[in-house]
């Protein structure tokens, strides 16, 4: 048997996210369609991270096994003909038969992306969260440094019925930064809780509309509590950028 590493793009407006689920189109769901169409077997696809509906991806990382070994050449071919043009295949690579996309991951980054403005550009509109309000991004960028570096992220995940052990992780890098009416968050850590990146952004965009000091971010950090005050913010301005092996 034989493990590729898969490297995929993804536009995630039209699909339900990344797992297969019933009755809706999905990543996943895709790539093994079009690998099971080109190699007549059942291949399962693991990714480095899980993604939600509307959620965008330009450097996911996958892995999958099959009983017979193609070039990967023809692979990455073959899945780029079935697929559909809003996923793409950028590489595929044969891996160490313990390569595992998810667990052998040192780290991912995230950015998500905001439109400031009154008028939402059209060509953006599922790409980037649309905020009217003027946000300030030199408080945001305050409260995004008080929350870099290892904590107990409780009170930015999500309730997904996902037990997990520890809700403790390291994120090396919170920035925010501003070119004309586009914010961008950065969020580089060795991993993420459920809607994390998302709840992040949805606290700093309170803070950059006033409603919230930056150095509120210790006491919710400290209360280790998910509150209303912590808003999920829209799933169209996430892109899962890159994930590092060591």
């Amino acid at each position: 048997m034989g493990r590729y590493r898969l490297d995929v793009g993804y536009d995630g407006t039209a699909y339900g996210g990344w797992q297969v689920q019933p009755n809706a189109r999905t990543i996943q769901g895709e790539l093994e369609r079009a690998l099971g169409t080109i190699t007549g077997e059942t291949v399962k696809v693991h990714c480095s991270g899980r993604t939600d509906a509307g959620v965008h991806a330009r450097g996911q990382v996958a892995h999958f096994d099959l009983g017979l070994g193609r070039p990967c050449h023809e692979l990455l071919r073959g899945i780029n003909a079935i697929l559909d043009p809003d996923i793409r295949a950028l590489r595929v690579l044969p891996a160490p038969a313990d390569f595992h996309a998810r667990r052998s991951a040192a780290g991912k980054e995230y950015r998500y992306f905001i439109w400031n403005a009154p008028v939402m550009q059209p060509v953006l509109r599922l790409y980037r969260a649309h905020v009217r309000r003027p946000l300030d991004a030199a408080a945001m960028g305050a409260a995004a440094a008080r929350l870099e570096g290892h904590h107990d992220f409780s009170s930015f995940a999500a309730n997904a019925m996902r037990p997990v052990e520890s809700a403790v992780r390291n994120l090396f890098k919170l920035r925010v930064s501003k070119r004309g009416p586009e914010i961008t968050i950065s969020a580089r850590g060795e991993g993420f809780l459920y809607k994390m990146v998302r709840s992040l952004a949805g606290f700093l965009i309170r803070v950059g509309e006033g409603e919230l000091a930056p150095e509120f971010a210790d006491e919710l950090l400290a209360s280790r509590k998910r509150t209303a005050v912590v808003p999920t913010a829209q799933p169209q301005g996430l892109f899962l950028w890159r994930v590092w092996y060591v």
